[in-house]
């Protein structure tokens, strides 16, 4: 409902709640339109340009309404509609923005030799960098193509947008020097980054390519070939590798162990992300590569399990791993293929029987039924303090283990919490563990 208030600019949505005692109502109007969207977005973000850039205009019937913003971040944020319909796939109207804008920035970095004569065009990923967009269309008679029926098919579209961003953007870039020539530097820095990116991926192929196995040493790779059948465990820590590999089914699971923690690529752009050791071997054993060039097809494993200690040090890498997914490696998690193990909290011993509790509540429960008499209780504080057959048995038997199933059913929320979990804003961070406080329980770490 906010989503189509902020669409149809002026138009007010009120839902109330009228179950039970107390009558609950939220209400959505939005006069900014899709330039408030562009804001909400950006709301935790430090923006380049204050004030969003917006420009529409009506072309054979159909109308086009664009809002832009960029921020500091490494992210392009680029949600496309066309009759409030969300365009999830793009299509025809997203094609045109983005060659419009490529253009343009190209034409302008020319202009105020941002660029000089020797330097390379800027690319669509270099200008992109950073940016929140919003795309609203209103087409007449829309042909959606794919599945889904979520991608604009309509040929025509595609001139029509291109020449009202490129009519809009020359209008702004020429009145905002200022704020053009900031977005301007930070597409160049970009490109040079894609740049230091592009010889540290060749590098990386080229030394793949003179050894005997072009997989990670660390890694212990599963017999089975068939990716859908294949399972790896990111595990943290040689000592827990250790036991993973011992305990493993070694026909379809492979083991990765990490050591430390890995980049956060939330604060980095691609060329240091290439750089850093453990990203380079997740990506060279996932075989799928990252960003722009990711290929779902020529994944070698249909699940990828992480798995941690239950300690701080072990959510922060939990973290920091799915924000490196999410980032770069999106289609994992919206396909379902990232998952995060349970292992459990407390082995309980009583007489020759043995039971694992997967937290307090869950023990306690436990405790109550079986009596607390001549009862043992170990707290695992690690993984490496389990030995193969308890991993096996309580967190990588398929048959008996519990894991996690990673989505993210709203891309604008997911965003966000990774920008207030691992961006550089202090303030927007402490805000969610005051509010989120409540939450967490003190468990005995």
């Amino acid at each position: 409902l906010r989503e189509l208030a902020f669409l149809n600019h002026g138009i007010t949505i009120t839902l109330t709640d009228e179950r039970g005692d107390e009558v609950r109502s939220e209400t959505f109007h939005f006069d900014g339109g899709i330039r408030s969207f562009v804001s909400h977005l950006n709301r935790k973000k430090e923006t380049i340009n204050e004030e969003p850039i917006y420009f529409n205009g009506v072309k054979d019937d159909t109308v086009v309404e664009i809002a832009m913003q960029y921020n500091d971040s490494y992210q392009e944020n680029i949600y496309s509609f066309v009759n409030n319909i969300n365009t999830e796939e793009g299509g025809t109207h997203l094609a045109g923005f983005k060659i419009a804008l490529t253009r343009a920035a190209n034409d302008f970095a020319r202009r105020l030799n941002v660029l000089k004569d020797k330097d390379g065009n800027l690319s669509g990923e270099d200008v992109r960098e950073g940016l929140t967009a919003v795309i609203s269309l209103k087409v007449r008679e829309p042909q959606f193509e794919g599945q889904t029926k979520t991608k604009l098919g309509n040929s025509e579209v595609r001139g029509i947008v291109d020449s009202i961003v490129t009519e809009g953007l020359t209008e702004y870039f020429e009145e905002n020097p200022a704020v053009t020539k900031k977005v301007l530097d930070k597409a160049l820095m970009a490109s040079r980054a894609r740049e230091a990116a592009r010889k540290a991926r060749e590098l990386t192929r080229r030394k793949n390519a003179l050894e005997v196995s072009s997989l990670p040493g660390k890694l212990a790779d599963c017999s089975v070939k068939d990716p859908d059948q294949c399972e790896i465990y990111i595990v943290e820590g040689d000592s827990a590798g250790g036991s993973a590999k011992q305990g493993r089914d070694r026909r379809f699971q492979a083991i990765l162990p990490l050591r430390g923690k890995i980049l956060n690529v939330e604060k980095a752009r691609l060329d240091k992300i290439f750089a850093n050791a453990e990203i380079r071997t997740m990506i060279t054993a996932f075989g799928t590569g990252i960003g722009e060039e990711f290929d779902l097809a020529k994944r070698r494993y249909s699940k990828i399990i992480i798995m941690t200690d239950a300690d701080v040090d072990g959510a922060h890498i939990r973290t920091l791993l799915l924000t490196f997914f999410y980032r770069y490696m999106k289609p994992l998690v919206d396909h379902g293929h990232v998952y995060i193990a349970q292992p459990p909290l407390y082995q309980i011993r009583k007489d020759k029987k043995h039971f694992y509790t997967y937290s307090d509540d869950e023990q306690a429960k436990k405790l109550d039924e079986i009596g607390r008499d001549g009862v043992t209780i170990q707290r695992y504080k690690g993984l490496g303090e389990m030995n193969p057959e308890q991993l096996w048995e309580t967190t990588m038997n398929p048959e008996g283990r519990t894991m996690l199933q990673v989505g993210a059913e709203d891309a604008e929320a997911a965003d966000e919490l990774f920008t207030i979990l691992m961006g550089d804003k202090v303030e927007p961070r402490r805000q969610f563990i005051e509010e989120n406080a409540k939450l967490v329980r003190n468990l005995d770490i």
